[in-house]
């Protein structure tokens, strides 16, 4: 029987074909999976250097740890919880708490938007400067609920699979962190609309465009489960 190209097989025979020895199948998943994990990372760290750095961290633990994944979610899901806990692991690490840009309920994609470069107008990028800096103020926990569900997308459900909590704790976490930011979101609207002019709000659910660093090795990195 003829094996189905790596580009068309589904992530969880991509897991098992590279557990069973075949050597561009892990490589076909980081391709697939990179630049949402990327957004995560970024949204969640708030530092390009930190945030490259937790996505190669969780991918190679990824690769190791591949052989101990049994089905239970979504490979998807497994790959987020993994980077997630290498996100949460350096911000716990990290003195200065740096953070990465999140949504609030209300549309904070409307502000900040996932796709903003060095192209962005001088206005915004200081609108999206003053607000990362109000968000470093978030514990890490809050950030990673609020990334998942505000401006990545996931249901609650799904974002609790993913932090390895019950849903009513990302609702929970959500909620505090929502209510921390209404204030500087008043401030920022309201400062921000005539520097800025109103923001396309349809940031939701798109990755951000810049790849991760290149191919997986077995160097560096523990294991995040």
């Amino acid at each position: 029987m003829e094996r189905i190209p790596l580009g068309e097989a589904d992530d969880a025979a991509l897991l098992a074909r590279h557990v069973a020895g075949e050597a561009d199948a892990f490589g076909e998943l980081v391709r697939r999976h990179r630049d949402r994990l990327w957004a995560v990372a970024l949204r969640t760290l708030g530092d390009r250097e930190e945030a490259a750095d937790a996505v190669q961290d969780a991918l190679v633990s990824a690769f190791r740890a591949a052989h101990t994944f049994r089905g239970q979610s979504a490979v998807t899901t497994w790959l987020h919880r993994i980077t997630v806990n290498a996100c949460l692991d350096r911000a716990r690490r990290s003195a200065a708490r740096r953070t990465a840009a999140v949504a609030d309920e209300a549309g904070l994609d409307a502000l900040l938007e996932p796709h903003e470069s060095a192209e962005a107008p001088a206005e915004r990028q200081e609108l999206h400067r003053e607000l990362l800096a109000a968000l470093g103020t978030l514990p890490a926990e809050q950030r990673a609920a609020l990334v998942l569900v505000d401006m990545q997308g996931y249901p609650v459900a799904e974002a609790a699979a993913v932090l390895s909590v019950p849903e009513g704790t990302i609702k929970s976490r959500c909620a505090r962190g929502r209510a921390r930011l209404l204030p500087l979101l008043a401030h920022l609207r309201a400062g921000g609309a005539d520097r800025a002019g109103p923001g396309p709000g349809a940031g939701r659910n798109r990755a951000a465009g810049t790849s991760v660093p290149p191919a997986v090795t077995e160097q560096g990195g523990g294991e995040h489960r």
